[in-house]
């Protein structure tokens, strides 16, 4: 079963679903708890980024991982992944927003620090792994 969450310009979700069905409330509560990240980065809302969020009910022995959760989030020049078993996937879904947090802001600083440097060109003007260059003026005095 495909379900799309919502499709703004704001922001895209896709869902998936495999041997599981959610309740109306448990499915506003995800939307929430997904729609919570938008806040750590801006290119989250990006029209070429987007937001998949898989979840399959499996039968195991351990009942603790009945429900996998697989949380991708695709981002410019990065794709982001987190990945839980728990009993519910409304817990996986918490567990997985819990590693894509500093995912996300490990990007964003990421972003912020190569946009401060020019635009993400490696090695130009005075970036973190760049040495500063000297630069000498030759002047030619024929007199």
């Amino acid at each position: 079963m495909i379900l799309t969450l919502f499709s703004l310009p704001v922001m895209n979700v896709q869902h998936f679903e495999k041997g599981m069905d959610y309740t109306a409330d448990e499915f506003l509560i995800m939307a929430r708890k997904i729609g919570k990240m938008a806040t750590y980065c801006k290119k989250l809302t990006d029209p070429s980024s987007f937001i998949r969020v898989e979840a399959e009910r499996r039968s195991t022995k351990k009942e603790r991982d009945q429900v996998k959760v697989m949380v991708t989030v695709e981002l410019p020049k990065k794709t982001l992944r987190a990945e839980s078993r728990r009993p519910t996937a409304l817990d996986a879904i918490d567990r997985c927003m819990e590693k894509l947090e500093p995912q996300i802001k490990r990007y964003k600083e990421k972003m912020s620090d190569d946009n401060r440097i020019g635009n993400g060109r490696k090695g130009f003007a005075f970036g973190r792994k760049s040495r500063p260059f000297a630069i000498t003026t030759v002047t030619d005095r024929a007199s």
